[in-house]
Order: C-alpha cells, then sequence, then structure tokens
C-alpha cells in the first residue's frame, strides 16, 4: 500500500512538472525570435506598439494571413489579406518591398508565426509577428 501511494505521487510531480515545462515552452513574450545561428528571424511585437506603429509610420504593411471568409467577418483597418497558403507563391506580387516593415496576424497567432517565419525565409528583413486579431483590442473592420 505504502509503494502504491508514492507511486501516484510521482506520477503527479511528473505530471506536474511536464505541465509547467510546457507552460512555459508556449509563451508569447514579446522578444525576438532567433535562429541557431544568433540571426534576428522575425520580431515580436505587442497590439500597443503595433497600434502606436500604425499611428505614426506611413510605410508599413498589416498582413492578415487568414482566409477570405475570415477576412470579411472581420479586420484590423488598412490590412492587405494574403491567405498563409499563398504566400509562397503571392508574397512577390503583393509585398514588393522586402525591407517594408510588415506586421503580421491571423485569428490566433499560429499562423501569424508561421507565416513571419516564412516571410523571413524569403527574405524579408522586417517581419513583425503580431499574433492573434482575438487579442487586438482596437477598431476593427467588418
Amino acid at each position: 500500500m505504502q509503494r502504491k501511494r508514492i507511486t501516484k505521487r510521482v506520477w503527479i510531480v511528473l505530471a506536474l512538472l511536464l505541465t509547467a515545462v510546457t507552460l512555459s515552452a508556449c509563451s508569447t513574450g514579446d522578444s525576438d525570435q532567433t535562429a541557431d545561428d544568433g540571426a534576428a528571424v522575425y520580431h515580436k511585437i505587442s497590439a500597443k506598439d503595433a497600434k502606436a506603429a500604425m499611428d505614426s509610420e506611413e510605410n508599413i504593411v498589416i498582413l492578415d494571413v487568414r482566409e477570405q471568409y475570415e477576412f470579411d467577418a472581420g479586420h484590423i483597418p488598412d490590412a492587405t489579406l494574403l491567405p498563409l497558403g499563398d504566400i509562397s507563391a503571392k508574397a512577390a506580387q503583393i509585398l514588393p518591398d522586402k525591407d517594408q516593415k510588415i506586421l503580421v496576424y491571423c485569428r490566433s497567432g499560429s499562423r501569424a508565426r508561421t507565416a513571419a517565419n516564412t516571410l523571413v525565409r524569403m527574405g524579408y528583413t522586417q517581419i513583425y509577428d503580431l499574433g492573434g486579431i482575438i487579442n487586438w483590442p482596437y477598431d476593427v473592420v467588418k
């Protein structure tokens, strides 16, 4: 009976540790994402900082990487739609300036992260991952 109780406690402790490690790995802090060689890949940007950039900078692209129906349901003002599945084929047409500041967002952040990595691999230099529109506290166009 004593051995069974210890084993159960060990499993509980292991489960709690695994949960803590998993949650820390899923953190969405605003730090830059870096490649193994230390080179900047893309930057995380908060909604507050993104809004400030949108209000103060003229040559900025707000890139929505969701699907058309999601965009139609509501998007950040002045956003350009380029669904994630079309980035490789259409980015050069829609985003000709590879040094232009681009703020990328989707619904929850997953597609934005993937899009940011794809754009960087394509040679874009100023990519900012805004995350998901579900965390956007400002105006949305419907």
